[in-house]
């Protein structure tokens, strides 16, 4: 009997923890780029779903954005209808004319795409293969930028994306780990270009600053900043319970929230509760920053008669007496 390599087990077992007690009965549909990492989760999911009589498929999503990058869709697309994957599509998206830079364009067109073919296909969840890796550099970046807590909790394991469950079944699996997996399965990755272009913040990251923490402070500092997401996304989830109880009782029959309500709370839990208003009001949740929370705080705080607080969107607040009331936008 040949023997399992331990990154192919590793992966295998990574899945078969993700897909147990997936509600529903409709496929799962791994996201894959051709890379390295999502190879070797299509490859484990090919393997493990159909032994939890769960049937697995795959979507692939060409940009547009290097040449050839349709070749490579149609490799992965083949390559999958082998390996027993169904349903399989390729999907082409246009990130050009969106907001935001070339990462945060992509990506955003790239989720969408992912979140249509659920909606075709039925999916129960889209399973996508960052990495250990992919958070450390998650939570260095959220650092650079300022970011608090919600940045600094890094990807979660599991999300809703417009009522698709998002897996990252390999959180807890090294980039290592995949290539190994792909070199054992005899699996031949892609190697995206733009994961070494410097003109890319997360490129960067990959090929500098990470190689020269673990030269510093060893090779377990990429094991503490993923643990750092963990323990930062647990704190978080308890605020924002809190912050959902706080928000319903703050929240006035005019439609406003009542001010003594909200000045009598700890400030961590205020500042979601006003951020989470915000988003109720309509301010677009990506354009939503920490000036603008603060703006919001200071009529519960810092009142002194100051005009209206401006949110993303042409949304006001106004303080009347004591309460928070939303203004017509403009």
């Amino acid at each position: 009997m040949a023997v399992l390599a331990p990154p192919v087990a590793a992966i295998r077992l990574a899945v078969r923890h993700a897909l147990t007690g997936l509600a529903g009965d409709g496929p799962v549909l791994v996201a894959c780029s051709g890379g390295a990492d999502s190879l070797a989760l299509a490859a484990a999911t090919a393997f493990v779903a159909p032994r939890l009589g769960r049937p697995a498929g795959l979507v692939t999503v060409d940009h547009g954005l290097q040449e050839g990058s349709a070749d490579r869709a149609a490799e992965v697309v083949a390559w999958a209808a082998d390996v027993g994957l169904t349903p399989v599509e390729s999907v082409r998206v246009k990130p050009a004319g969106r907001p935001g830079g070339p990462e945060a364009a992509a990506r955003e067109a790239r989720y969408e795409a992912l979140v249509a073919a659920a909606g075709r296909h039925r999916a129960a969840a889209v399973l996508t293969g960052h990495t250990r890796d992919d958070q450390a550099e998650t939570v260095l970046l959220a650092l650079a930028r300022g970011a608090g807590p919600r940045g600094l909790a890094g990807m979660p394991d599991r999300r809703e994306l417009a009522g698709v469950p998002l897996l990252r079944p390999l959180l807890a699996v090294t980039r290592e780990q995949t290539r190994a997996a792909c070199a054992a399965l005899g699996l031949k990755p892609w190697q995206d270009p733009h994961n070494v272009d410097p003109a890319y913040a997360r490129a960067r990251v990959r090929a500098e600053v990470l190689p020269a923490l673990v030269r510093a402070l060893g090779p377990g500092v990429l094991d503490g900043l993923a643990r750092t997401a963990r323990l930062v996304a647990a704190d978080t989830a308890a605020l924002d319970d809190l912050a959902d109880a706080a928000l319903a009782a703050a929240r006035h029959p005019d439609g406003g929230l009542a001010v003594p309500e909200l000045a009598a709370l700890a400030p961590a839990v205020r500042g979601r509760v006003l951020h989470a208003w915000a988003r109720e009001l309509g301010a677009p949740p990506g354009a939503l920053s920490h000036r603008h929370v603060a703006a919001l705080e200071a009529l519960v705080v810092e009142w002194h008669g100051q005009g209206a607080a401006h949110l993303p969107g042409g949304f006001r607040v106004l303080r009347r007496a004591d309460r928070l009331l939303a203004a017509d936008p403009g």
